[in-house]
């Protein structure tokens, strides 16, 4: 078994009081989360950090406390199992900027909006999960 690693996160702002979620749509119209590879020497945590640069434009700043897995092989890849570290980051008054090579857009949501969005249960019990770890009392 082959094994890919790739590192996330949940990204969010808050707007009239109200969470926003970053949703983002793959060429191949796939939504999920801003993520992508570990390059050699980088941490978790700055693998999800560059990936969002790259991918949306934003410059977050990640939560302490919030980790969340997702495992699942790749079907383009028989044999392959893909492991994604997602992480939770908060960004404020930064507009989004989609990487037109990679993706064919990114859009803030609301939570619902983003739970109906994402064709992945994975993604969704990371939102869940993120979701609710932020909106914990």
């Amino acid at each position: 078994m082959n094994h890919e690693y790739s590192c996330g996160a949940v990204v969010f702002t808050r707007e009239g009081g109200e969470l926003r979620y970053v949703i983002i749509r793959s060429m191949g119209g796939v939504t999920g989360f801003p993520k992508g590879h570990r390059e050699p020497g980088e941490t978790e945590r700055e693998t999800a950090l560059r990936e969002i640069r790259e991918e949306v434009g934003l410059s977050p700043r990640l939560l302490p406390g919030f980790r969340e897995e997702a495992h699942y092989p790749l079907p383009k890849k028989p044999g392959t199992m893909k492991h994604v570290a997602y992480f939770l980051a908060e960004y404020e008054n930064q507009p989004l900027r989609p990487q037109p090579e990679e993706l064919s857009g990114a859009s803030l949501m609301t939570f619902d909006e983003a739970m109906a969005a994402l064709q992945h249960e994975r993604n969704r019990l990371v939102l869940q999960k993120a979701h609710d770890a932020l909106t914990a009392k």
